[in-house]
């Protein structure tokens, strides 16, 4: 992969939560290029009235002298310009040095907590997807599932950046959640145990012989090339790939640069995102490269309402470069770029500064991503009856055998249904996902002797 400098001095996220990720301004093969964004804005100042300044001095004595205990003029002032940053948007935020040190944690998937992502929404903790493999998916946690209490404390909006807080912790530390689920009108106790949250982005297995599943759970700085590898491992070990499941269920993002990434290791060419903002440096337009790992093997991208932000940029990439089919829910519907803009060693402002939109000019912002094939939420049971003697010609007395060989001995009902019912039960979504892909692959040219995977992009 070519790696690619940003031009802006700053860092690009794609991240939906309020404890944002970020990394080194680098692509992975996608060439950034000026965008067809509007001009800058006009750089004529909008003065400050003079009214509004007296009135913040005003309300800074009063809750100075005030207050019902004593706050110094430090508190106040980070609390003062938190509170204009958080007024602005969601994902907008002050980082002091303990913030800077999550954003790195998150970006490095390396850190004390519960595994969760999590949005500030009207003063309300809102689950955007529990990650692989953590406390919090175990438990079954689940995306729109809101915080209601931690530690028996009731999360008040005056309290938001302590409860984030209260989220992370020493390894084997415990924490009780208060969960809501969502549909629900009964809170339940979740009692947790922190653990060391060391994320790995990608995994990969065959669903059948020839069918990949990749699963990516959040997009960190490694993330397209831990998907080169781990798909190029497969590849060698079991050969061409008919087709390949993207899972991106409960994906709640991360780096845009990483999504970037990823979209290119799965086109040959056309545009994966462009970015307009205010800033000039905000407008940017990425391209991918020849070298398609899955050499046009047919795709299906799994996603559901916690699918979000950089997740959508590739689901967006390729549904609208005609790669995929988009199967599932619709997406959480982030479309906005964060900027972390230093202010010194300790402190800095992530700020959005930019809308994304996917290569037919679409902005998904507050809307999503429709999927091409749309699931409800649903799980499979097995039937439970008898099964039925005859099912069968093979069942019946004297029947005629095959002209082509006796049906003697043959497990002539080993039709894949089984396992097809397997799947099913254990994960109703997947399931469909695989059988849409069986019929994308059956429109296919015939597969040749099995090829090595396509060359990395340079």
């Amino acid at each position: 992969m070519r790696l690619s400098t940003l031009s802006l001095a700053v860092l690009l996220l794609a991240a939906p939560m309020a404890q944002a990720q970020t990394a080194p301004a680098s692509t992975h093969g996608a060439k950034p290029s000026a965008g067809s964004a509007p001009a800058a804005a006009s750089s004529v100042p909008d003065q400050v009235d003079l009214d509004d300044v007296r009135n913040f001095s005003r309300v800074y004595e009063i809750v100075r002298q005030a207050y019902v205990e004593p706050v110094d003029n430090k508190t106040l002032m980070k609390a003062a310009i938190s509170g204009m940053l958080t007024g602005l948007d969601p994902h907008s935020e002050y980082l002091d040095k303990d913030g800077l040190a999550e954003l790195n944690e998150d970006t490095t998937g390396q850190y004390g907590g519960l595994g969760i992502e999590v949005l500030q929404v009207d003063g309300t903790l809102r689950i955007i997807a529990p990650i692989d493999d953590t406390p919090a998916s175990r438990a079954g946690i689940k995306p729109g599932d809101t915080i209601v209490k931690i530690d028996g404390k009731t999360v008040e909006p005056e309290d938001i950046d302590d409860m984030f807080k209260a989220l992370r912790g020493d390894p084997g530390s415990k924490v009780t959640l208060t969960i809501l689920h969502e549909k629900s009108d009964k809170p339940i106790d979740m009692p947790l145990v922190r653990e060391k949250i060391s994320v790995t982005s990608v995994k990969t297995r065959e669903l059948e012989p020839g069918y990949a599943y990749i699963r990516i759970s959040q997009f960190q700085d490694d993330t397209a090339p831990d998907l080169e590898k781990k798909l190029g491992e497969l590849i060698r070990k079991n050969g061409a790939q008919k087709g390949a499941v993207l899972d991106l269920r409960s994906n709640p993002g991360g780096l845009l640069t990483a999504a970037v990434g990823v979209s290119d290791d799965f086109l040959n060419a056309g545009t994966i995102v462009t970015t307009r903002g205010r800033l000039q440096d905000s407008n940017l337009s990425f391209e991918a490269h020849p070298g398609d790992l899955l050499n046009g093997a047919p795709m299906v991208v799994l996603v559901d309402n916690g699918t979000a932000s950089a997740a959508e940029i590739v689901s967006g990439a390729l549904k609208d470069n005609r790669r995929a089919l988009i199967v599932g829910r619709r997406t959480f519907g982030k479309g906005v770029v964060q900027t972390v803009l230093p202010l010194d060693s300790d402190h800095a402002v992530k700020i959005t500064t930019a809308r994304y939109y996917t290569p037919n000019g679409t902005s998904i912002q507050a809307e999503g991503i429709k999927p091409d094939i749309a699931l409800a939420d649903l799980a499979v049971n097995k039937a439970d009856s008898a099964p039925s003697l005859v099912s069968s010609e093979a069942d019946l007395p004297n029947h005629l055998a095959n002209e082509d060989g006796t049906s003697k001995g043959k497990d002539i009902d080993n039709d894949g249904s089984a396992e097809n019912a397997k799947l099913a039960t254990q994960d109703y979504a997947l399931s469909q996902a695989l059988n849409v892909l069986k019929g994308l692959a059956l429109n296919r040219a015939p597969y040749g002797p099995a090829a090595a995977p396509a060359p990395t992009k340079h």
